[in-house]
């Protein structure tokens, strides 16, 4: 289990309260510097890794800039965010304790000159849950600073009070009343997934690392199919909460002797919806 200094009950509660009033909050400096340097380490080895997989053309044609994803199948160091008492706690009180894992991405975001950056999806404003749901809140976002944030290497850009809407909002609006989030490394940033945001540009001559995690209700379809993707060996070494935050208590059935099994050798749980 990852040690930190214990944060209080009732700034947990202020962040919930600003989620829910201005879309997003942050908890400076939750991680230990040890392991953020852990962290950097292992994020540079999945990069490789990823790189060495797919290739640099077909990462290049997804117009992605930094993105690393499924570190999981690379480096289980990233396991450990997912028993981060924080996280869990917030989690628990926004989408719920049968949550699963939607994403886990890093993001190595590189230095280009003046911030000139090719325009991506990452850069422009946009919701990581596209969808309007009457003010019903499927999913959350857990980004965690692993560099400072600053303006000059790419802050998050956030429009507060912009989520929980129908419809886009004027793009003139959003620039005007766009923030940087600006926090010391370790902290961790969660926003409604509703939430207009855009990454920052960068141009501070070094790399700056992040790694998102979005959380939604069980009966979303996540973006990766952890429960297929990874191992099934190394999955069932984790805590039984993070099998399920992996989505291996909300599995679908493919055959009938799946389907008829005893109660406890199901691939779901009741409650899991």
């Amino acid at each position: 289990m990852l040690t930190m200094d214990k944060i209080e009950d009732a700034q947990l509660s202020q962040a919930q309260e600003a989620l829910r009033d201005v879309g997003y909050a942050i908890i400076p400096q939750l991680l230990p510097p040890a392991f953020l340097e852990e962290t950097k380490a292992a994020m540079r080895q999945a990069q490789a890794a990823i790189l060495a997989k797919i290739g640099q053309s077909r990462l290049d044609a997804a117009g992605e800039l930094g993105v690393l994803r499924l570190m999981l199948k690379f480096e289980p160091h990233f396991y450990r965010f997912l028993e981060i008492p924080e996280l869990l706690h917030l989690v628990d009180r926004t989408v719920g304790p049968t949550a699963i894992l939607h994403l886990q991405n890093g993001f190595i975001l590189p230095s280009c000159p003046n911030g000139a950056s090719s325009q991506t999806f990452q850069n422009s404003f946009h919701q990581d849950f596209p969808r309007f749901m009457n003010g019903y809140l499927v999913s959350i976002n857990v980004f965690f600073a692993i560099d400072a944030f600053m303006e000059a290497n790419g802050a998050t850009w956030v429009v507060p009070g912009s989520h929980q809407k129908p419809g886009r909002p004027d793009s003139e609006y959003m620039v005007r009343n766009a923030v940087p989030v600006v926090c010391p490394a370790g902290s961790m940033l969660v926003f409604d997934s509703t939430l207009w945001h855009a990454a920052g540009q960068n141009s501070s001559g070094q790399d700056r690392y992040a790694i998102n995690h979005q959380f939604t209700r069980s009966f979303i379809k996540q973006q990766i199919d952890y429960v297929r993707a990874l191992p099934e060996e190394a999955i069932l070494q984790q805590p039984d909460r993070t099998q399920q935050l992996l989505g291996y208590y909300t599995r679908v059935v493919t055959n009938l002797d799946e389907y008829y099994r005893p109660e406890h050798e199901r691939l779901y749980r009741k409650g899991q919806g």
